[in-house]
């Protein structure tokens, strides 16, 4: 399986070679696996900012803990998860299933008001918590994809979300920054590249009931 191959290649890269860029077809392929992601009830309730404004960058860089891969790195992801779920997000999803499925409205109004109901069960604070939950399920495809493509990628919690929402306007557009990534191709003189992967043991991980 050259999926496993790649994942033991990979590693949360430490520092970047900024003079090497990810190039746009590499890029949309990542994108596609976002894209592709599972997310529950199919909603896709985030949004993924591609940041390329190197001012923006910077202004990034110390509410990152200062790590060097917001600035480094050819691209920086945020994943942003929305702060509301409203009855607009179901009927938006609905109608593209229609619309893709080429099915009638009428066939999926019992799933509308399925998700509806369990939306409304949840408290704000829990609708936030699940949404944001979600991007982690997107970061992780993103990671394998970056993986399979030999590209280089660290995933960042390290980050001011306050700061974050401040510098990028979140607020504004109902987000929440949650997770970030980097992606570009390591630096020759990234020490942690050479250094064994430390995974527990199979054993330790699983347990068959």
């Amino acid at each position: 399986m050259k999926l496993i191959e790649n994942l033991k290649w990979r590693y949360a890269t430490k520092k970047y070679d900024s003079s090497k860029k990810v190039n746009d077809e590499d890029l949309q392929k990542i994108k596609e696996a976002i894209q592709l992601s599972a997310s529950s009830y199919g909603l896709q309730l985030f949004k993924v900012l591609i940041i390329n404004d190197k001012t923006v960058r910077e202004k990034l860089k110390p509410v990152s803990w200062g790590q060097s891969q917001i600035t480094d790195a050819s691209h920086l992801m945020v994943f942003c998860n929305y702060n509301k779920v409203t009855d607009d997000d179901v009927e938006t999803y609905i109608n593209l299933k229609a619309e893709v499925q080429d099915l009638p409205i009428s066939s999926l109004g019992g799933a509308a008001d399925f998700m509806k109901a369990k939306m409304k069960e949840k408290s704000a604070e829990e609708k936030i918590s699940w949404t944001a939950r979600q991007t982690y399920i997107a970061l992780s495809n993103a990671l394998n994809a970056c993986a399979e493509l030999k590209l280089d990628s660290t995933p960042i919690e390290g980050f001011d979300p306050e700061a974050y929402s401040e510098i990028l306007k979140l607020k504004e557009k109902g987000l929440s920054a949650s997770v970030v990534m980097a992606i570009g191709h390591r630096s020759e003189d990234d020490a942690t590249q050479h250094a064994k992967k430390v995974r527990k043991p199979l054993k330790a991980l699983f347990e068959t009931l």
